[in-house]
């Protein structure tokens, strides 16, 4: 019997364009880094310009030079303005429409607030962290290159202040997003210079490493010593709460362990909230929203803000000088001046068409989400926010995981009951006694209740919470209960007491 054998040393390799590439890239910007990133590109890019290509949209003479800088033609307007493509009846609509289902949102991406619509926005946040952090690169003693990386590294830091990616995966990332190579040995050394920054705890790679670069950082008394040890090797039993055995093991009095304990619960857990304290309060400016939610013949949807970020296109005269270059007789000369013409030309209409993708992205991600929590976006109550992740979000949009996480970072949204991050609006999700799927956030909310109304003399316990939470018609085990006032910050019931 004649064997038949397959080998399979096939790889399968995805090679992406340019203009996913700058997608990837400008997902994460927000629309004030947006327009840092699109005034840099003008800087660099000569063949890339700002505002509307008058020429394109009109009759164009044949030749650049027979333009007439003062020929000002007739749109309509007499102050200016761009007249709007949507009345225009030869308009292409499918280009604005991404699929049949979804054609009203696309209709409505561009917002460009007039002065009588100019208004504050109900939130404030610190300035940006990464400028800060950014700083402070070069106060180190790192190499041009290393600083690079550094400040690439810096981006991969959360909102809580930490850095949660492996050595490996940064290499990896490093070369795919900036095309360079460098060892994890050269990785975990910029990594170690940036966890000595300010706020203490900032990059760390879990709680417990936030925790003892703080203490590490403070005048070494008996307790931070103590508090020390504790965190170093009774961890786990420390986030147990099994402060009787711990006592025991390190060989340490009620009153040294409560002193320790007092040491810990002042430290911060979220570096980056360091940030927003007094010693930035300078620094604070108003957050601008990505987002707005407008309600229009009682439907909502979606705007985008586009306010600030300008109009681009292809600058026509270096169009022409490719024309003119590559009908010249061919010599080194004119072989590199018609390449570096076409390398600025590629580079723009790429820019332009990232832009253009990164605005359908975020536009539909956020139409995703109005849909699946329509009724909070009505209401205004957290409790009628629905149990939400990324994947819900990726599966009714198309998208990977990784994009719907890309866009939901630092992006806000404007509505009626204030300004909220996209990253609010997602959770996990429990079920109650009704059989009825809720939000971990709605359990929060009144487990954060029942905490506030205890009689403070005599605090809760957590099987105390259990059972009152079980009342209220939400059944979670006690292990449940110490997580969620953990995620709140909230100590635990001795802790709490007050004579």
């Amino acid at each position: 019997m004649q064997k038949v054998g397959l080998q399979q040393n096939i790889t399968q390799t995805t090679k992406l364009s340019p203009t996913q590439i700058q997608v990837i890239r400008m997902l994460e910007l927000p629309s004030i880094e947006l327009c840092k990133r699109i005034d840099e590109e003008l800087q660099e890019n000569p063949a890339l310009e700002e505002g509307c290509d008058e020429m394109a949209a009109h009759d164009t003479p044949e030749s650049f030079d027979e333009f007439d800088e003062n020929y000002m033609p007739d749109d309509g307007y007499d102050d200016g303005r761009q007249k709007d493509p949507l009345q225009n009846e030869d308009f292409n609509y499918e280009q604005y429409i991404s699929d049949d289902e979804t054609p009203s949102y696309m209709l409505h991406q561009q917002y460009s607030p007039s002065d009588e619509d100019t208004r504050e926005v109900p939130i404030i946040g610190g300035s940006s962290l990464i400028e800060e952090l950014k700083s402070q690169v070069y106060l180190t003693n790192m190499t041009k290159p290393q600083r690079h990386i550094a400040k690439w590294v810096l981006g991969n830091i959360d909102d809580d202040g930490y850095l949660r990616r492996s050595t490996e995966q940064l290499v990896d990332d490093l070369m795919f997003q900036e095309q360079l190579s460098i060892t994890d040995e050269e990785m975990e050394d910029i990594v170690r210079q940036i966890k000595q920054f300010d706020p203490p705890g900032i990059a760390s790679s879990n709680l417990q490493e936030c925790l003892l670069t703080q203490l590490r950082r403070k005048p070494q008394t008996e307790s931070v010593i103590l508090a020390t040890t504790i965190l170093e090797q009774q961890f786990e039993a420390f986030s147990k709460h099994h402060f009787d055995k711990i006592i025991q093991r390190v060989g340490c009095t009620d009153e040294q362990f409560q002193s320790a304990v007092q040491e810990i619960i002042h430290l911060n857990q979220k570096p980056a909230n360091a940030f927003t304290g007094s010693v930035y309060e300078s620094q604070r400016e108003t957050i601008i929203p990505d987002f707005t939610i407008e309600e229009r013949d009682d439907e909502l949807f979606v705007v985008l803000n586009t306010g600030d970020i300008p109009e681009l296109h292809v600058s026509r005269e270096y169009s022409d000088m490719l024309t003119k270059y590559s009908s010249m007789p061919k010599n080194a000369e004119t072989r590199n001046a018609t390449q570096f013409i076409r390398q600025k030309l590629d580079s723009a209409r790429w820019f332009i068409d990232a832009i253009k993708q990164r605005n359908e992205t975020l536009m539909k991600t956020m139409t995703a989400i109005l849909r699946f929590q329509y009724d909070f976006f009505l209401d205004g109550e957290e409790t009628s926010l629905k149990p939400m992740i990324l994947q819900d979000i990726a599966d009714r949009t198309g998208y990977d995981v990784s994009t719907i996480s890309r866009v939901s970072n630092s992006k806000y949204v404007s509505t009626r009951f204030g300004v909220y991050p996209l990253k609010y609006f997602f959770s996990e999700s429990m079920t109650n006694m009704e059989g009825d799927e809720i939000s971990t956030r709605e359990i929060k909310k009144i487990l954060q209740e029942l905490i506030d109304n205890e009689d403070k003399r005599n605090p809760l316990t957590d099987d105390q919470l259990v059972t009152l939470m079980k009342d209220n018609g939400y059944s979670i085990a006690r292990r449940t209960v110490a997580k969620y006032r953990d995620q709140l910050n909230i100590p635990v019931a001795r802790m709490r007491k007050t004579l």
